[in-house]
């Protein structure tokens, strides 16, 4: 039977730029017929797996996604006496099990051409595998299964998946499904003017009169929903039935989410906000966002309220059509003085 976790959360920033298009402005989309603020789901897990609460949670259970392994492995080679020519080919060969390899005259010709993902255990293999070689042992003929593993404990694989194109036996499917934020109302990116001062200039100096650099930075604000979507049974198959592991995940997911926010412009904004409001929810259930309950936007004065509002009362519309949606909830409102994080850590893991 299916082991879902569903997340639901609200979080206010203020004046924040978080994650910017191609021409320098916050995200957006229009839903609902009116224009909102967005933070996409790649910004978003880019942020929590890189996060000091992903590094404590799960310190030694994280993946490294990178071009560079080659390159580790060619300097650990060098270190260790092997010849020049011979170590650049063991580890363009080694490395070539994680994806095409850049070509031989290339500035960087041990990077993978990719961004791939590489689990603790993968890396530790890639080391031994250079180490064997180091004693003698033959380059040629090297199998995908020598390294690529189908499961292992790397958390982050586990939780947002991997491609491998050249070997999609080994691809993990994501135990973890990440919307992307939008704000529960109209909401539309604005500009800012600003000016810097050139500390040294003397008031004496009339032809160099006024600010010494002008410019302009965007940002936005707003009351953002955040749907995320876990898939328990799956994530325990991923991470080779540790649950140990599974549950440090679940705990760093809970955290993460609610407390971090990708890093764009934080020295402009201080955009730091940690959610209001938050519901999770487990069962068997076929999972189901809310966003449907802001296709008509908020437009009170009081959006924090009207937004929890608006959230439950779709939750219970959608279980009086189709059955109860969930087995179990979990609710923590700051502004109600109900629940807490830790509560929502334990709902999600037990």
């Amino acid at each position: 039977m299916a082991d879902f976790l569903q997340l639901h959360l609200l979080t206010a920033y203020g004046p924040s730029n978080l994650n910017r298009d191609d021409t320098g402005r916050p995200k957006s989309v229009v839903f609902g017929g009116v224009h909102r603020l967005r933070v996409s789901s790649q910004s978003l897990k880019r942020a929590w797996r890189t996060s000091e609460i992903f590094a404590s949670r799960l310190d030694g259970h994280l993946a490294s996604r990178t071009q560079r392994l080659g390159k580790d492995v060619y300097g650990h080679l060098i270190n260790s006496g092997m010849p020049e020519g011979r170590a650049l080919t063991t580890a363009r060969t080694i490395a070539g099990i994680f994806g095409k390899i850049r070509k031989e005259g290339d500035d960087e010709p041990t990077f993978i051409e990719q961004l791939a993902f590489v689990s603790p255990e993968e890396r530790s293999k890639a080391f031994e595998l250079a180490d064997r070689l180091l004693a003698g042992g033959i380059v040629d003929g090297l199998k995908a299964d020598e390294l690529l593993q189908k499961v292992d404990t790397g958390a982050d694989i586990a939780m947002f998946g991997r491609m491998l194109a050249d070997d999609p036996k080994f691809n993990r499917e994501a135990a973890v499904q990440v919307a992307h934020a939008v704000t529960t109302h109209r909401a539309i990116a604005e500009d800012d003017y600003y000016t810097a001062v050139d500390d040294l200039k003397s008031r004496d100096e009339p032809d160099d009169a006024g600010a010494g650099f002008v410019g302009v930075q965007e940002f936005g604000a707003g009351v953002f929903y955040l749907y995320v979507c876990v898939n328990r049974g799956l994530l325990l198959q991923n991470l080779d039935q540790n649950r140990a592991v599974r549950d440090a995940s679940l705990a760093a997911l809970c955290e993460a989410a609610s407390t971090v926010a990708p890093r764009g412009k934080q020295a402009s904004f201080a955009s730091r906000a940690r959610a209001f409001y938050a519901l999770g929810e487990k069962g068997s259930a076929q999972p189901r966002s809310l966003a449907a309950a802001f296709l008509k936007p908020i437009t009170g004065n009081d959006q924090g309220a009207q937004s929890i509002a608006a959230l439950e009362d779709f939750r219970d519309r959608l279980d009086t059509a189709y059955g109860p949606c969930a087995n179990e909830r979990c609710t923590m409102n700051v502004a109600a003085g109900e629940g807490t994080l830790r509560d929502l850590i334990t709902f999600s893991t037990s």
